[in-house]
């Protein structure tokens, strides 16, 4: 006799909030944080399908916690067809990242963040090339990065001899007589966004925002009276709430593509997505790991995509000193690291179909460049990391799983049907009642900046009262501070002081110089 087991499936009231986030990652965290700031009335509702904030693109092992400021990212400086270097991104990319810095600021200023060691910390920041034309390319960018105030204090050389000062570990048994360069800017930074996801929900949940974890997001779609219905299933108890909200924002790192699609605006349709997944070497001798302390990143190969670019990263996680190398790339269907394995599958929809063929016709070379990567042995992905570290011992180094990214398919004017894009992407509704965060870098560093084009395009109506709290908490908004060099220095030495990066060498001498002066 076969017995059946049906199980059921109770369904709860409604419940209205006047927003939602979907996703506890650093998006959401920043969103939240800002919201909160400038409407502390406003309820806020947050839903994570994992146990606890920051486990998927802004978890400290899934993230390069580079605190990008574009001043050793080479690939966002590109060599023109006549020589010249185009640094408009990475002046752009800088910007952003000086307004997370000033936001960081405020909250440390203002006792709702207590420890900023706790999620960033000072490193230099290198680039570091072989080859003639690559030390050619390093130099131009250098010669055109080091007339701007923003890159203030970037530094060359192509001598072995100050290599070895800068970068002993790589430098130590390379016997190559192939030229070699490298920049050194000592302002950057080491980021935990992990830490500091996990801080501004604290933060949030002291000051009554509703989180829920272990609670998944299963639809979206638009009420008869203008909301937003979300349905959604508790999973320790199997139950589907329904909760509306006037604001929706998925931020959902891969499984936001899912999400919009099923909101049915028109803005999300045409879109599409392809996973990217990456793996790390980590260092598991401390002896190494004491010999390198910055982030330095290579050139991408001929032909791999942005995505690839090689670094070595000194990184402070749990309390700890580790050195990681990477990215190597590798493909899984999921969307998300924990994600499933149908995601890819179920993403591809009428709508969409057309542009994500062409997508795959166009990038039959990173198709090839993830097959490639795939199939890499161990003692292959240690003849990378030798380019780098040439006494590198294969013992010394373990494979680490990092995070899923899924880069974002769409239809473009300069690129045409189905064009990968490799930034990030922000899509909202006309009427700016829902927002959908989808890509990947530069993201996490340049949350704020990101969030705040996502509050001035949905509350445009709210801007003129709120605008004069959003100058108290990031000076620069609405200003360039590459054309106010007064508030960028203004800016540097007051984000350097609160978040504890100042330079303790400088600040020494400049100590010392005035104890003279006084005598």
């Amino acid at each position: 006799m076969k017995i059946f087991c049906i199980r059921t499936v109770k369904m709860s009231s409604e419940t209205k909030t006047d927003v939602i986030l979907i996703g506890a990652g650093i998006m959401s965290a920043t969103l939240g944080t800002l919201l909160k700031e400038l409407v502390p009335d406003w309820e806020i509702t947050v839903f994570e399908k994992l146990e606890s904030a920051g486990e998927e693109s802004s978890n400290e092992w899934n993230n390069a916690g580079t605190g990008h400021a574009a001043l050793c990212e080479l690939n966002y400086t590109v060599e023109q067809p006549d020589g010249s270097i185009d640094i408009s991104k990475a002046i752009k990319i800088n910007e952003q990242f000086q307004v997370s810095m000033q936001f960081w600021s405020y909250l440390v200023n203002s006792n709702l963040i207590r420890n900023p060691q706790d999620f960033i910390m000072r490193l230099p920041h290198m680039s570091f090339v072989h080859g003639e034309q690559n030390v050619d390319f390093l130099n131009k960018r250098f010669k055109a990065l080091s007339y701007n105030p923003l890159f203030q204090g970037l530094e060359y050389t192509d001598d072995p001899e100050k290599l070895k000062e800068w970068i002993p570990l790589i430098m130590e048994g390379r016997t190559s007589n192939e030229p070699i360069a490298a920049t050194k800017i000592d302002s950057g930074t080491d980021v935990n966004f992990g830490a500091l996801t996990r801080t501004l929900f604290d933060h949030l949940k002291s000051k009554n925002v509703d989180i829920n974890y272990k609670h998944s997001v299963h639809d979206v779609k638009r009420t008869s009276d203008g909301l937003w219905e979300l349905k959604v299933r508790n999973l320790d108890s199997g139950n589907v709430e329904r909760h509306t909200a006037k604001f929706v924002f998925i931020g959902g790192g891969g499984g936001s593509l899912h999400l919009l699609q099923k909101s049915g605006i028109p803005e999300g349709k045409h879109i599409g997505g392809f996973p990217v997944s990456g793996l790390f070497m980590a260092c598991n001798n401390p002896f190494v790991v004491e010999q390198h302390h910055a982030k330095v990143y290579g050139k991408a190969k001929v032909g791999a995509p942005p995505m690839s670019v090689p670094h070595l990263d000194t990184r402070y996680i749990d309390d700890k000193k580790s050195l990681l190398f990477g990215p190597f790339a590798g493909f899984s269907p999921k969307f998300l690291k924990y994600g499933s394995i149908f995601d890819l599958l179920t993403s591809v929809k009428p709508n969409n179909v057309l542009t994500m063929l062409a997508a795959g016709a166009k990038e039959m070379s990173l198709t090839k460049y993830l097959i490639q990567q795939v199939m890499l042995s161990k003692e292959k992905r240690m003849e990378e990391l030798r380019e780098f570290i040439p006494n590198a011992k294969s013992e010394d180094w373990d494979l680490v799983v990092a995070g899923q990214r899924v880069q974002v398919i769409k239809d473009t004017e300069a690129g045409g049907k189905g064009t990968l894009q490799f930034g990030t992407e922000v899509i909202t509704a006309e009427d700016g009642s829902i927002a959908a965060l989808l890509g990947a870098s530069p993201g996490a560093s340049t949350a704020v900046q990101v969030m705040l084009d996502i509050i001035q395009k949905c509350f445009p109506q709210h801007m003129e009262e709120w605008e004069p709290k959003i100058k108290e908490m990031i000076p620069s908004y609405n200003e360039s501070l590459m054309e106010n060099t007064e508030l960028l220095h203004d800016i540097h030495t007051s984000t350097a002081q609160i978040l504890g990066l100042e330079d303790k060498k400088h600040a020494n001498e400049k100590s010392d110089t005035r104890i003279l002066q006084e005598v």
